[in-house]
């Protein structure tokens, strides 16, 4: 039943992707430039320009959409308010502080430890991995580091720049013919197929060590920054580490290696809890994770 509620989904996101190029009240940028494109006779230039924010946006909630298939959410609305501040806090910190219809941030109600960050700007973290946390500097790193990967674009940059070429270009001929023929049920298979991408990607093959590396040094800013203290990400490395390459879920898809560790360590220092950090301490602890 999950599966097929998923498959709607995907199917109902390719139709308001679609829809931009003639549905009033959503954005029409996106048909515009593949319609001239497309009379023009320059289809290959137009598939040639990178993935807009509300495309990414788009993709994003589809992504969500499934990995909501295999992890439900946490139903406790005190818990996932909870998250959400500490999210929107790093997030305000970040190098893109906002996105196409901004950041949302939520809990998964599993024991795996684990956490996705959806393009465009959707955050999921499992109770698991917050649960491995020691205090809300450490969720609030969790979080941090997953906004750095949405900020940097990693997920979206995942897609088949081949695939996504032929979306934009059956999107344009699409659009110029009016939705006449078949062409609408082979973009739901590209577009399909764009997810595919970037559900691999977060889910199962992980980032790059680069990519890694890079969102590790962006959550180092953003924790000093927003007030938290920096030296939580290499607690949470130093964790990361202990599993090995044995450990489930964020600990299989995220390397530990030393290099990463070492180079967190190399640009924070640990301090003695301040008196504020010993209250979000308190506050983390209250929450029923």
């Amino acid at each position: 039943m999950k599966l097929k509620i998923v498959g709607l989904f995907l199917l109902m996101a390719a139709v308001v992707f679609l829809a931009g190029f003639k549905i009033p009240g959503i954005p029409t940028e996106i048909g515009k430039a593949l319609q001239v494109g497309a009379k023009a006779g320059k289809k290959a230039v137009v598939a040639a320009r990178g993935i807009s924010d509300s495309e990414e946006y788009f993709v994003g909630r589809a992504v969500a959409a499934r990995i909501l298939g295999k992890y439900p959410l946490y139903q406790n609305q005190a818990v996932n308010l909870y998250v959400n501040e500490v999210g929107q806090a790093v997030a305000k910190k970040s190098s893109r502080p906002t996105t196409y219809r901004g950041y949302h941030f939520a809990v998964l109600d599993s024991s795996e430890p684990n956490a996705f960050a959806c393009p465009g700007g959707i955050i999921l973290v499992t109770r698991g991995l917050i649960k491995e946390c020691a205090n809300e500097d450490e969720l609030a790193a969790v979080l941090a580091h997953e906004v750095a990967h949405i900020a940097h674009k990693d997920g979206i940059n995942s897609i088949n720049k081949a695939r996504w070429s032929q979306v934009l270009t059956t999107a344009g001929a699409e659009a110029t013919r009016q939705y006449a023929g078949g062409v609408a049920g082979n973009l739901v298979t590209l577009f399909e197929g764009s997810i595919d991408d970037v559900f691999k990607t977060i889910v199962v093959n992980g980032y790059s060590r680069k990519a890694e590396e890079n969102a590790d040094r962006d959550a180092v800013s953003i924790l000093t920054k927003a007030g938290y203290n920096p030296a939580a990400l290499a607690n949470l490395l130093n964790k990361m580490t202990s599993k090995g390459a044995g450990g489930r879920g964020i600990y299989r898809t995220h390397p530990p290696t030393s290099d990463r560790l070492a180079k967190v360590k190399a640009v924070v220092r640990e301090t003695p809890a301040s008196s504020s950090e010993e209250t979000r301490t308190k506050r983390f602890q209250e929450e029923k994770f």
